[in-house]
């Protein structure tokens, strides 16, 4: 976990709020706690942390609503920790903006590795690695992704997702391989990449309906490229 990274943890039960952000400062990281969905929103405003984990249903102001806000202005990684399970509800926390979502009741152990994951991955890396792909540009040292010129703003799970597909031009690649690969996930639901492959595609590409970079292999999965674009 990086040293003295600030996560925030919105949280209305109070055992819940109180071993969560107990358990994160045993493991090196500076917590900040709030019940209130509005309170802990005019906070991210003040101070944005390092990371959020956010039950999605709150006094004040929704998770969901928060989530969304955060996406508007920030791309700090987003843990959604909530009772909704189900793939329908996944699928809406995904959607408005989350990069992972762990289902009550929870294994603390879980929780701090995914939030080990997404701070590693949100954090800029050694060296000067830049990949120049057709209109892409990827400038992995610091996180940051261009697009004829473009700066394309991206979550977390964004730019892993569009790092990996680079990486791998002209390939059809499965949901089962993404996640494998992109989430290091050993199983899990398919869906999970087909919301950040549309939330991908609507910053990549002109008309995200018909995709010219990420297109779909209908049955197989996905394949990117952009030697017919260019």
């Amino acid at each position: 976990m990086k040293d003295g990274a600030r996560v925030m943890v919105v949280e209305d039960d109070p055992a819940v709020r109180t071993v969560v952000g107990d358990h994160l400062r045993l493991a090196g990281c500076r917590v900040a706690q709030h019940r209130d969905g509005a309170e802990a929103w005019e906070a991210f405003r003040r101070d944005p942390p390092d990371l959020l984990v956010l039950d999605r249903m709150l006094p004040g102001l929704s998770g969901d609503e928060i989530c969304r806000r955060v996406r508007a202005v920030s791309p700090v990684p987003i843990i959604m920790l909530t009772a909704l399970d189900g793939v329908d509800n996944r699928i809406d926390g995904l959607e408005n903006g989350a990069d992972d979502y762990l289902a009550k009741p929870f294994s603390l152990r879980e929780l701090q590795l995914r939030v080990n994951a997404q701070l590693r991955r949100s954090g800029p890396r050694g060296g000067d690695l830049t990949i120049d792909a057709g209109p892409f540009r990827i400038d992995a040292a610091h996180r940051r992704a261009w697009i004829r010129g473009r700066e394309i703003s991206l979550t977390t799970r964004e730019y892993e997702l569009l790092l990996y597909l680079v990486q791998h031009p002209d390939a059809v690649v499965s949901r089962d391989e993404i996640l494998r690969e992109v989430w290091r996930w050993g199983f899990g639901d398919p869906s999970t990449v087909t919301v950040h492959v549309r939330r991908l595609r609507e910053k990549i590409e002109d008309d995200p309906r018909n995709p010219v970079f990420l297109r779909t292999e209908w049955g197989a999965g996905y394949r990117f490229g952009w030697e017919d674009v260019c």
